[in-house]
């Protein structure tokens, strides 16, 4: 058997999130868990139980408690939490502290360091001009767009309004985005204009009046 190439440190353990976890599993089951493979054996023998306690542990932020966990335990066909109302954003956005929530490197570009704080206000911004634009529950908004703030920001103001967001790299070619973008008919479309690569700028200006001319169904694409 192979030796494993990294071992954390006691101290690491006891620090970590999973060994928080454990400790919790052991005092709402009343069992001894000692490590994560008896975790794992209890997630997959008690699966209610065991998501139950995610739940509770996680602190996820919610407008109705799910009336039952698992409904229906054939797969594919599983209900999960059933009657519990969510946002998706709203719960990755909990956080509206100092503290660094995304940090950005590019090339030709200084990196750039956002906070919860700033996160939090530059998608409020966000949400309020996709509002403002129309934007509301179910409808659809595509990024054609590299992995920049920008993107993040794109999306977590979407979900904050109930919309449905996609996204794709520009690296792929216009066939492959319409055929993606094409499936959910989106509203608004969020495109990046050019980024370096190799010390090379890449221009997608017309790659993006491509790919609007195939998709009727945009009202607005903001670059």
């Amino acid at each position: 058997m192979r030796s494993a190439l990294w071992t954390p440190s006691e101290d690491r353990i006891v620090h970590s999130n999973i060994f928080s976890f454990l400790k919790y599993a052991n005092q709402i089951t009343g069992r001894y868990f000692q490590n994560y493979n008896e975790l794992y054996d209890w997630s997959v023998s008690d699966i209610e139980e065991f998501w139950k306690s995610i739940w509770v542990i996680s602190g996820i932020i919610h407008s109705h408690k799910y009336t039952s966990i698992l409904k229906n335990k054939a797969m594919p066909g599983g209900v999960w939490f059933d009657g519990a109302k969510l946002n998706f954003a709203e719960n990755l956005l909990k956080y509206r502290d100092s503290n660094t929530a995304i940090i950005s490197a590019r090339e030709n570009y200084p990196d750039i360091n956002i906070s919860y704080q700033e996160l939090y206000k530059l998608t409020a911004s966000v949400a309020f001009n996709f509002r403002k634009m129309g934007l509301k529950k179910g409808d659809r908004v595509a990024g054609f767009i590299t992995n920049i703030p920008e993107a993040v920001i794109s999306m977590l103001a979407a979900a904050s309004i109930g919309a449905i967001w996609s996204s794709c790299s520009p690296d792929f070619g216009v066939l492959g985005v319409v055929d993606r973008f094409g499936q959910i008919k989106p509203k608004i479309l969020i495109a990046i204009e050019s980024y370096f690569y190799n010390g090379k700028k890449v221009d997608y200006i017309e790659k993006i009046k491509q790919i609007s001319d195939k998709i009727p169904e945009l009202e607005k694409i903001i670059r």
